[in-house]
């Protein structure tokens, strides 16, 4: 009963805030639904963990991000990406938050994640929700949080996040190697996924992420130049948009933050990229990887076609991914340990 009471809480909180269509707020009810049936009893995580500790925690959480988006459009993105990076690493633990300590590089400063940023709106996030519920609520939950907020300001759907996650002890930049890289083929995304109990729905799914945001050469450069013996450039790129590339990201690029948007509604999250994926017009290998599969480049056709099954599809995929738990405490300072 009380996680009905939170489900409608949370929900009336969303209209309010974010000036939801109906439709998502119909889509949020049905996910919320099978989340119910299907996650298991005995899992940390609850939809009402704060409920009689820290109430307000969501409302206070969605109008930090909020106010950060209206000077920032790039914020969601960011966040979103920082939840992508902090789940693959040790479970959903808040350890890409943390920093490097004296000998001890961390997570955000490994390769994949320098490019990472608004660490700033989780921090402030942290010091509003201390004033309300102080050791209460863990940075772990907050990013999560933060990251679905995120998509309903630029425009996707909304849900009901599970809490409960704690933070880690542990943040080693070595460990960013385990992140999915946008070079990967088909076996290697597969591999990734299932490592972490992700299946091949949840990849094509959760890779529509990639609507939202900016990429940097070095992440598509592998695609534009010295491709392999018989080609210069990548076949399956579309010629429009390799000299495009080619002319943003030449072969010795000395501009450090060279590169472009994710798609052309980069900072609306909708399901552009599934089509641009199958007009061959996607930045990443790894995008185009989910072509080469029966399974996946039908999943990519589907939501291409219908975005409300991409919302439906990315909800699930994303309370799914954000219940991989891991953390041993509620951190006061969200870049630094008890």
């Amino acid at each position: 009963m009380l996680m009905h009471l939170s489900l409608i809480i949370n929900t009336l909180i969303s209209i309010f805030l974010f000036q939801i269509p109906m439709a998502f707020v119909v889509a949020l009810l049905f996910c919320s639904a099978i989340f119910f049936s299907s996650f298991s009893q005995g899992n940390a995580l609850s939809l009402n963990y704060y409920t009689k500790t820290c109430p307000d925690v969501e409302y206070v959480i969605a109008q930090v991000v909020r106010e950060a988006t209206m000077k920032d459009k790039t914020v969601p993105a960011a966040l979103l990406r920082m939840h992508f990076h902090d789940c693959f690493i040790r479970g959903c633990d808040g350890s890409v938050l943390l920093n490097s300590k004296g000998g001890n590089k961390a997570e955000k400063d490994g390769p994949p994640n320098v490019s990472l940023h608004a660490f700033y709106v989780i921090d402030s996030a942290k010091k509003a929700v201390e004033a309300k519920c102080p050791g209460i609520v863990s940075c772990a939950d907050i990013l999560a949080l933060a990251a679905r907020d995120a998509v309903v300001l630029a425009g996707g759907p909304t849900w009901d996040v599970p809490k409960g996650r704690k933070d880690g002890r542990i943040s080693k930049a070595s460990e960013t190697v385990q992140l999915p890289a946008p070079t990967f083929n088909i076996s290697q995304l597969q591999q990734s996924f299932s490592q972490r109990g992700l299946s091949m729905e949840d990849l094509v799914a959760l890779s529509g992420g990639h609507t939202l945001g900016f990429s940097h050469c070095s992440s598509f450069q592998n695609r534009l130049h010295n491709f392999n013996s018989t080609h210069d450039i990548d076949p399956t790129l579309h010629p429009s948009i390799a000299a495009s590339l080619r002319s943003i990201c030449p072969i010795k690029n000395k501009a450090k933050n060279a590169g472009t948007n994710m798609d052309p509604s980069s900072a609306t999250f909708d399901n552009n990229y599934y089509k641009l994926t199958l007009q061959k017009k996607s930045l990443f290998s790894s995008d185009q990887a989910l072509l080469t599969i029966p399974k996946t480049k039908d999943l990519v056709s589907k939501y291409a076609s219908s975005k409300e099954a991409f919302n439906t599809a990315f909800v699930n995929s994303m309370i799914k991914m954000s219940s991989i738990t891991g953390g041993q405490e509620v951190r006061k300072d969200c870049r630094v340990v008890n």
